[in-house]
């Protein structure tokens, strides 16, 4: 993914978080390795010197000794909440808390970390979807669905820290001030039964308990609607604090950051037009309810 401004130079700020390949992490990760196992090494360090053992500290913190012995191994990544806790059960006096934005950091790709900055920092978020529902909108067993049908699969530790990822992006909706986020989606990722009746169900009441928020808009296209002005695609407008904007698409394998004000404006013109075509946030309520009462 990257930022193009213009016809000059092309600067990775990438996404693509769901369109690398299968292995796990990518050799541009390393230094995101290097900080989450330097990371490990110090909680490690900590809890020796409080001679507490991994199941008692996994215990206080609400996880088994060998989650514990991952953190420490840097073979999966804490949540800040989690070094949050972490720092307190150990008394590191903040010490561990230093460590929480590089290692959120090293949660994503490095093609995506510019688009988790941007999502930390806009005002305004307006998504169009077609194929799934954005991992803004994901359930914890929806992004399990989904990671769990990648092929070549991914291995269970990656999976586990891709939704943690995904769950710390959520805290957006909690953020104050709070931005003001839209979505319009297709009446077919409404529809898909990934994981099964149980998680489609609990896919749409998580959608009608989000869409209560103030500053939150869903809206549907449905299958009988017909003018769409999203033809071409899925793709997200963010708008950062100093108003500037950026247009983020991406297709198989590609994905791109765009940041050019001609491109950006059409994009944040036919989300306009996308969203008077669909049904409104009330009627989209109304549809999804009728959904979740045919299962």
């Amino acid at each position: 993914m990257a930022e193009r401004k213009g016809a000059g130079a092309v600067v990775g700020l990438g996404d693509g978080w769901d369109n690398d390949d299968g292995a796990g992490r990518r050799p541009e990760d390393e230094a995101g390795r290097g900080v989450v196992v330097a990371f490990g090494q110090t909680m490690k360090t900590l809890r020796v010197r409080e001679r507490l053992e991994r199941e008692e500290f996994g215990r206080r913190l609400g996880y088994s000794a060998s989650t514990i012995a991952s953190f420490e191994q840097g073979r999966r990544i804490p949540s800040p909440r989690t070094i949050e806790q972490a720092d307190e059960v150990l008394g590191a006096g903040g010490l561990l808390h230093l460590w929480k934005e590089q290692v959120e950091r090293a949660q994503y790709p490095v093609r995506f970390q510019g688009m988790a900055k941007l999502e930390k920092e806009c005002i305004e978020l307006l998504v169009y979807d077609a194929l799934i529902v954005n991992g803004l909108l994901q359930t914890k067993e929806y992004m399990r669905a989904l990671l769990g049908m990648r092929r070549p699969p991914l291995t269970q530790e990656t999976i586990d820290q891709r939704v943690t990822a995904r769950l710390v992006r959520q805290d957006i909706f909690d953020r104050q001030p709070a931005p003001l986020l839209g979505f319009v989606m297709s009446e077919a990722v409404l529809r898909q039964r990934y994981g099964g009746k149980g998680v489609l169900s609990g896919r749409l009441e998580h959608l009608l308990l989000i869409g209560q928020k103030r500053n939150i808009e869903i809206q549907v296209m449905p299958f009988n609607c017909e003018d769409n002005a999203g033809v071409n695609g899925p793709f997200t407008v963010v708008t950062r604090k100093d108003g500037k904007k950026f247009v983020y698409s991406e297709a198989h394998a590609i994905s791109t950051l765009e940041a050019d004000p001609e491109q950006t404006a059409l994009a944040a013109a036919r989300y306009g037009i996308i969203r008077s075509q669909a049904l409104s946030p009330r009627e989209s309520s109304q549809f999804i309810e009728k959904l979740l009462g045919e299962l």
